[in-house]
């Protein structure tokens, strides 16, 4: 049994996410603001955080950072602001996940509980999804049983959409995480360039449907 945390000033939208995510199996606590969410984070184990960024007195995001500084539970942030720049604050606050309003309760509650998996899995080193395999250690792909050579680079760029699946990677955080700096000169060229390669060897596998851009955000390796 897992255990959620819904944080929202809106009553009827804690009953929703709340709701969907009895259905997957959690038990819920509630939360309407920042000051009652910490206080239950105190006293109850929590497996992941739902919360709502458009809130009075203490906001999502500086919610979010709070809960970050003293745990690493996985955190979901809801929000109507879907623009690239929303998502990217939210996921540097320390946020692993972004769901934009309207969204389907099954998916959220589905996508709660694939955080919660991983995080219990501890870190893996042989990535699964689908027919894709990668096998960290020894820096290996396969799809449907059929090899595929990759550059370092290109690995490193499919093993981090791998490990983070379901959730849109914004290329600010892809730049730093696969070619190691936040700097580089045509950062988000140098992303796409990075993509577009990758798609090409993943065409000949007839697998480049295992990444997806995101209008106005990133790229995402969808989670089945």
């Amino acid at each position: 049994m897992s255990t959620a945390l819904v944080v929202d000033d809106e009553l009827q939208m804690t009953n929703i996410v709340g709701f969907a995510l009895t259905t997957q199996g959690f038990t819920v606590h509630i939360a309407h603001d920042g000051a009652t969410a910490l206080s239950i984070l105190r006293k109850y184990e929590v497996d992941v955080v739902v919360l709502d960024v458009l809130m009075p007195a203490l906001d999502g995001l500086t919610l979010c950072e709070r809960i970050r500084a003293r745990s690493d539970v996985p955190i979901m942030l809801l929000s109507a602001l879907g623009q690239q720049e929303d998502v990217i604050a939210g996921l540097e606050r320390g946020a692993d996940d972004y769901v934009t309003k309207p969204f389907h309760p099954r998916e959220l509650a589905l996508r709660a509980k694939a955080l919660v998996r991983r995080r219990r899995g501890g870190e893996e080193t042989v990535l699964r999804v689908g027919d894709l395999v990668i096998n960290l250690d020894q820096h290996t792909v396969t799809i449907s049983g059929r090899r595929l050579e990759l550059p370092f680079t290109e690995f490193k760029l499919l093993a981090h959409l791998a490990e983070h699946r379901g959730t849109p990677q914004p290329w600010p955080a892809l730049l730093r995480t696969v070619w190691g700096s936040s700097d580089v000169r045509g950062g988000s060229d140098v992303v796409k360039s990075g993509v577009y390669r990758l798609r090409s060897r993943l065409a000949t596998l007839d697998a480049e449907h295992y990444i997806q851009t995101v209008r106005s955000v990133g790229y995402l390796m969808p989670d089945p």
